[in-house]
């Protein structure tokens, strides 16, 4: 396993690089590109339909900097600089321990009193140059793929926001003995609380800019996919606990690697199992007995459902019927590999459950009813 990117090159290369990145969060940036490229690409391509339009907005150009932008500047350079300066006079801790160099409230006063003055000052000229003797209002074109960059910047707050609510629900019992320790963690995400919380950002922001709900859902359902299966590579590579239940089973092809049947998740970053002997350093936990590495399966099942969708969504002319047949795939699919897939398991009146099960059944049975609905109200869509 690789918890970090630093490890992932010294087994390339056979060099160590200290490096502040860890495998997971790499692949959570990564998963936020894919996602970044295709939304935008629905977005260009339901434009070039006529199905969105862009919209005129009236701004204003010419203005100096005001005294409540260059606080706002300030402050963001201050935050950064405080931070950074810290990490950097504190390398070795700040690759060691990233997590605990960024939540605590160490830093240096310097660093962010310089920055803090750097941006401020950045802002004050940028907006000096541009500054006109009487400021004016002009009229812009703004396109629907220009939002992204909102969009995108709601969904990861939003989105990792409801990541951690919802793990920290599923795992209650660990989450009362340290809450502050639980809520601050850069590990424990379930997929669902961001899909749920990020998503309704998204939506927040399309309705703001006159996108149409139905139009905006559609657009997302290729780009989460993308997004689900390019993310569960980091979930893989750094061992972050999403694997599945005990196997001991035999593999059923010789052709196929160990590690895509039974694996151990040596050097795992959620430091289960069994101390490796002779290993130093943070990540020196395996499992005690193979499991199924369900993150690879799912990276491989949901690539699978991108590519359908993608090449199908040119063939979906109904408002709401690509988004959902994108939930009743997700659920399918997220439903199945619960059944292998180690999670904590709830008891109501005797029927046994996961918080993933419960979930995707009911994102199923939406995506039905919304392919229904489109269905039924065919007509009523043709101009929508």
């Amino acid at each position: 396993m690789f918890p970090t990117v630093s490890h992932f090159i010294e087994y390339l290369f056979g060099v160590q690089v200290p490096l502040p990145f860890n495998t997971f969060g790499v692949f959570v940036a990564l998963a936020f590109i894919a996602g970044y490229w295709a939304f935008t690409q629905e977005f260009k391509r339901k434009e070039a339909l006529g199905l969105l339009h862009p919209i005129k907005k009236l701004i204003t150009v010419g203005k100096p900097a005001t005294t409540i932008e260059l606080i706002y500047n300030g402050i963001f350079g201050f935050l950064i600089g405080y931070k950074l300066v810290y990490a950097l006079l504190n390398y070795k801790l700040f690759v060691s321990d990233a997590q605990t160099v960024l939540l605590s409230t160490k830093g240096s006063l310097l660093g962010g009193l310089f920055f803090a003055g750097l941006f401020a000052y950045w802002d004050h000229k940028e907006k000096n140059r541009h500054k006109l003797p009487a400021p004016k209002t002009v009229e812009v074109t703004q396109h629907p793929y220009e939002l992204m960059g909102n969009m995108i910047v709601w969904a990861a707050v939003w989105g990792f926001l409801g990541a951690k609510i919802f793990d920290n629900l599923e795992h209650w019992d660990t989450f009362v003995q340290d809450p502050i320790g639980s809520l601050l963690s850069f590990s424990g995400l379930t997929f669902y609380g961001g899909l749920i919380c990020g998503g309704a950002a998204v939506l927040y922001i399309a309705k703001k800019n006159n996108v149409k709900v139905l139009h905006m859902l559609d657009i997302g359902g290729p780009g989460m996919m993308l997004a689900y299966s390019v993310g569960r590579i980091g979930c893989h590579m750094s061992g972050d606990g999403d694997w599945g239940i005990t196997n001991l089973n035999p593999k059923p092809f010789s052709w196929l690697p160990d590690w895509m049947w039974a694996y151990t998740y040596p050097n795992n970053v959620a430091n289960e199992g069994n101390l490796i002997p002779g290993c130093v350093g943070k990540f020196c936990h395996e499992l005690a007995a193979p499991v199924y590495p369900t993150p690879i399966y799912e990276v491989i099942v949901c690539f699978i459902l991108f590519l359908i969708l993608w090449k199908i969504r040119d063939r979906i002319k109904l408002p709401g019927m690509m988004f959902g047949i994108y939930l009743m795939m997700n659920g399918l699919e997220r439903f199945f590999v619960e059944l292998i897939r180690v999670n904590t398991k709830y008891n109501v009146a005797g029927i046994r459950f996961t918080q993933a099960e419960m979930i995707s059944s009911i994102l199923f049975l939406s995506g039905l009813l919304l392919v229904l609905y489109s269905l039924k109200n065919k007509e009523k869509h043709a101009n929508y």
